[in-house]
């Protein structure tokens, strides 16, 4: 395997701790689609990368690979989206985005559109107080841009197809109804 390093944007969908120091990340990135990286050393008290990983931060980043995984390099914040996670209805909001292209995406498959989409909703998040719309909206266009509906047809209940869609329940979609009535 090469060595080279290969640099995006990406957003971060879920994060673990690893051994003593280190995280294991799952990042949507604009280029390589939905990845999993170690990040080394970020829990570090003086790692520099620290702040940067964050659920549904954006970021600029590299990485190299090696045999068994897919190393961080360098983090650079794009947006932390700070003023979002002050407000518990829009921080629920975010989760929720971020769960849905989880799930909807598997590993590796490059999708730039739905990329776009994500960041585009986690900007609208900021300056909207309609939160409900926001979310009901989000699910159209995501199942549009992934073929999972005609465009143009009307959708009676999202919720009801995106879940027939992921096979599954969303778990913040329960904090996203109460919070977004």
């Amino acid at each position: 395997m090469s060595h080279h390093s290969f640099s995006t944007e990406g957003i971060i969908l879920s994060r673990k701790n690893y051994g003593e120091a280190d995280r294991l990340l799952t990042i949507f990135s604009k280029h390589y689609g939905k990845m999993f990286l170690l990040a080394k050393g970020v829990r570090k008290p003086k790692s520099r990368k620290r702040g940067h990983i964050e659920i549904f931060s954006r970021l600029k980043y590299s990485f190299t690979k090696n045999d068994h995984f897919i190393m961080m390099n360098e983090a650079e914040l794009i947006d932390p989206y700070d003023k979002t996670r002050l407000n518990l209805r829009k921080t629920s909001l975010a989760y929720y985005f971020i769960e849905v292209v989880s799930k909807i995406i598997q590993e590796d498959e490059k999708h730039e559109d739905l990329y776009k989409i994500l960041v585009g909703y986690l900007e609208n998040i900021k300056s909207t107080a309609k939160l409900r719309n926001l979310r009901l909206q989000f699910i159209y266009d995501v199942l549009i841009t992934l073929g999972y509906w005609p465009s143009g047809k009307a959708m009676i209940d999202p919720d009801k197809v995106i879940e027939s869609v992921l096979e599954r329940q969303i778990n913040s979609k329960r904090v996203g109804e109460k919070m977004l009535k």
